[in-house]
């Protein structure tokens, strides 16, 4: 069994033009793409095996990420079922010189745990031990 903590991920990447849009901001489609790959590690982290997305629910953008910044992803677990994994996702822009965050977007991602032949798996039991693993389940299922 794993707790919320153990399977918290934080991750940056570097805006770059190639990444931006027609406003030299982060193309939001990029953004989630990076979000999935880390929420996906997140849940591996308490399945121990392979996940793949199944659903994503509330993907709010609220600011941009301008090209030359960086973006700051955060994922954890914080519910289990008998196959899926439920991880709260957040983005924040980062300025990479002063370590200045904003939060920039949130969602919540269900991860499905599978095999190698792509047979889904059960999955364990989410383990709330300490208060900060209350805290970031309480954060989480509020913001659903």
């Amino acid at each position: 069994m794993a707790t919320p903590s153990e399977t918290r991920l934080v991750n940056r990447y570097r805006v770059q033009p190639q990444h931006a849009n027609n406003y030299e901001s982060l193309h939001g489609g990029t953004l989630m793409k990076w979000m999935d790959e880390v929420g996906a590690m997140s849940a591996m982290r308490l399945a121990g095996e392979s996940c793949v997305t199944a659903g994503v629910d509330g993907l709010d953008f609220r600011r941009p990420i301008p090209i030359g910044e960086t973006a700051l992803i955060e994922a954890y677990v914080f519910h289990t079922g008998r196959t899926s994994v439920r991880t709260r996702i957040r983005a924040w822009r980062e300025d990479a010189r002063s370590g200045e965050t904003a939060l920039t977007t949130e969602a919540t991602f269900t991860f499905v745990a599978i095999d190698p032949d792509g047979t889904p798996v059960e999955v364990t039991d989410l383990t709330v031990e300490s208060d900060e693993d209350r805290e970031l389940c309480e954060t989480a299922r509020s913001a659903e």
